[in-house]
């Protein structure tokens, strides 16, 4: 019995992060449909349908003239209004709504995902007994980069070109530096100063690699309201710019496809971020990881791909713009040529995250 009872404890340990992470990335997706579904009921636009992941129903329920659905494949969801892929004589269908009403009813899903994003944000400031501010405090001893022309209460503006707003974007920012040289721009004395090839010190990894050393501690703030809104803004915008710039260097080629990760794989990290955070009692790498997964189905959401979200926007733009609507035969061409693609990309994705799972490289 005592062995029973081990094996299913052991069993238990392993499989809770990952029916916790399973839940938390439900949470998300289901916040991101409830934007569509929320402002098509405000527009009293028909909705047929409303389901929470993808392939074959475990649970469905008809309630009014939406039909409710939980399915079995965490990977998603959608929202299907009358008129919305088809031509419909509904009074009551997408189509036939005004086009700023379509826009935002497209729009809602990944503006929720982004506001959501910030009220966890604005829950991990209001818990920390310092909010981390982008100023230097102090530095260590011998520090390289005192003596390369930072100095104490620098507050830094920019890094190699790109703009600072919160502390987030100093480690991201350094993190991408190549050689140890980091150009800044920082505000020193009230006035916008230049400093150039600033020098890191540098140090091998056990993986293989170097990493920059950090060598100055920055200023913390005390969390008052103000301040907890004012640096949730601003660190929100840098998680939402971290997205943003990481598709950049995927689609540059900076990153290969061996380092995309799709739902198996977001599912995976969360569940060993979970077990982390158990261990420590620390709440703030889980909230950090579901902060970035909110923003980046946000962010990926609005980018103008067929399929998409912003691609739908796309369109109802160009319809914004010319006051005609563009024909709907060749709109859902489109847009069902990118939701092929969309889906043989997150089946390869899919593929290698069971692939790396199976190696060990997810674990």
């Amino acid at each position: 019995m005592s062995d029973f009872l081990s094996t299913v404890f052991a069993a238990w340990s392993k499989a809770w992060p990952i029916l916790f992470a399973v839940l938390f990335f439900g949470l998300i997706i289901l916040s991101h449909e409830l934007g569509h579904f929320f402002f098509a009921k405000l527009f009293n636009v028909k909705v047929n349908k409303f389901a929470i992941g993808m392939g074959p129903p475990i649970l469905k329920k008809k309630r009014g003239e939406t039909e409710y659905s939980l399915r079995i494949f965490p990977i998603g969801g959608y929202v299907i209004m009358e008129g919305e892929d088809e031509e419909s004589f509904d009074e009551r269908s997408f189509d036939n709504a005004k086009v700023w009403k379509r826009m935002i009813i497209i729009a809602a899903g990944a503006v929720v995902n982004l506001v959501l994003a910030l009220f966890i944000v604005m829950f991990m400031l209001s818990q920390e007994s310092l909010i981390g501010t982008p100023q230097i405090n102090r530095f260590f001893e011998n520090s390289t980069t005192q003596q390369s022309g930072l100095e104490k209460d620098d507050v830094i503006k920019m890094i190699n070109g790109r703009n600072v707003y919160s502390e987030y974007d100093l480690s991201f920012l350094l993190s991408r530096d190549k050689d140890g040289l980091v150009d800044f721009v920082v505000e020193r004395d009230g006035q916008k100063i230049a400093v150039n090839n600033v020098r890191f010190e540098m140090r091998e990894n056990s993986g293989g690699g170097e990493s920059m050393v950090l060598d100055f501690i920055i200023v913390g703030v005390e969390p008052t309201f103000l301040s907890v809104i004012k640096y949730s803004a601003l660190e929100a915008v840098s998680f939402a710019r971290i997205v943003w710039i990481s598709l950049f260097d995927l689609v540059t080629g900076q990153y290969g496809f061996k380092d995309l990760s799709g739902p198996i794989g977001t599912v995976s990290y969360i569940a060993q971020v979970t077990q982390q955070t158990v261990q420590t009692t620390d709440l703030t790498p889980i909230l950090t990881m579901l902060t970035l997964v909110s923003v980046n189905i946000g962010v990926f959401n609005l980018l103008p791909i067929p399929a998409l979200d912003g691609g739908k926007l796309f369109f109802l733009f160009i319809e914004l713009i010319r006051r005609k609507k563009i024909n709907p035969k060749y709109e859902s061409l489109i847009h069902a040529a990118g939701f092929m693609l969309l889906i043989g990309m997150m089946a390869a994705v899919s593929l290698s995250d069971i692939i790396k799972l199976v190696r060990g490289d997810l674990a």
